[in-house]
C-alpha cells in the first residue's frame, strides 16, 4: 500500500452535521433500507424459532449467522455509496458473498484483539479497537485481505485515536438520546451514525488510494 497522505483530521461536528443533513435529504432512501434489513432479520429470526429439529436448527443457526453478515456487509456497501452519491443498490445483501469469509474472519480477529486488550487493562482494548475499527470498511471498500484490512485500518487511525475515541462516544450519546425518545429517535440517530461514520472514513482514506466503483 502506498505512504498514506491523508491529512489526518477531521471534525467531529462537521461529521456529525454531515450525517444529520444527509439523512434528513434522504429520508426516503433510509427508509426504503430499514425497511428491508427489518424485513431480512425478521425472516431470519422466524425460521430460526420455527426449527425444531436440533439438526436442522444448527444448520440454519449457520445460515442465520451467514445472512446476518451478509447485511452488515451490504449495509456498509451501500452506505458508502450513498455517501460517494450513487443510487440505493439493494443487491448489495446479496451479490456480495465473496466477501463474506474474508469479513467473518477479520471479525473474529478484531474482537480477539479487543477482549484480549480489554482483558490486559481495559485501555489497550480500547485503543485497539479504535485502531482497528475501519477493517470493515476496508474489506468492503477495498477488497483488501484479513490482515491488510487491519494494518491500513492501523495507519488511518495513526495521530487521530483521541478524536476518534471523543467521536465515537458522541454518537454512543446520539444513539442513547435516540432510544430514550421511545426509540422513535433511533430512526433518526442510526441512519445519522452510519453517515457520519463514513464521512470520518472517507476522511481518513489515504487520497493515493483509488475507491473502487463497483
Amino acid at each position: 500500500m502506498a505512504k498514506a497522505t491523508s491529512a489526518k483530521l477531521f471534525s467531529k461536528k462537521e461529521a456529525i452535521k454531515f450525517g444529520f443533513s444527509f439523512f434528513k435529504e434522504n429520508i426516503v432512501t433510509f427508509l426504503k433500507l430499514g425497511v428491508v434489513v427489518i424485513l431480512i432479520n425478521f425472516a431470519a429470526s422466524a425460521i430460526t424459532g420455527g426449527v425444531k429439529d436440533s439438526p436442522i436448527r444448527f444448520f440454519w443457526s449457520i445460515i442465520s449467522i451467514v445472512i446476518s453478515i451478509a447485511v452488515q456487509i451490504g449495509i456498509t456497501k451501500i452506505t458508502l455509496d450513498l455517501h460517494d452519491k450513487k443510487p440505493l443498490n439493494l443487491s448489495y445483501f446479496y451479490t456480495l458473498y465473496h466477501l463474506i469469509l474474508n469479513y467473518f474472519i477479520a471479525s473474529i480477529i478484531y474482537g480477539v484483539i479487543v477482549i484480549a486488550g480489554l482483558i490486559l487493562l481495559i485501555a489497550p482494548g480500547i485503543i485497539w479497537a479504535i485502531k482497528f475499527q475501519f477493517y470493515s470498511f476496508l474489506i468492503v471498500d477495498k477488497g483488501v485481505g484479513i490482515m491488510d484490512s487491519l494494518k491500513q485500518s492501523s495507519k488511518m487511525t495513526e495521530g487521530v485515536k483521541l478524536n476518534l475515541l471523543l467521536f465515537g462516544g458522541l454518537l454512543i450519546l446520539i444513539n442513547i438520546l435516540g432510544a430514550l425518545a421511545l426509540g422513535i429517535g433511533l430512526l433518526v440517530s442510526i441512519p445519522t451514525s452510519l453517515m457520519a461514520t463514513v464521512y470520518v472514513y472517507r476522511k481518513l482514506l489515504p487520497k493515493t488510494t483509488s475507491v473502487e466503483t463497483s
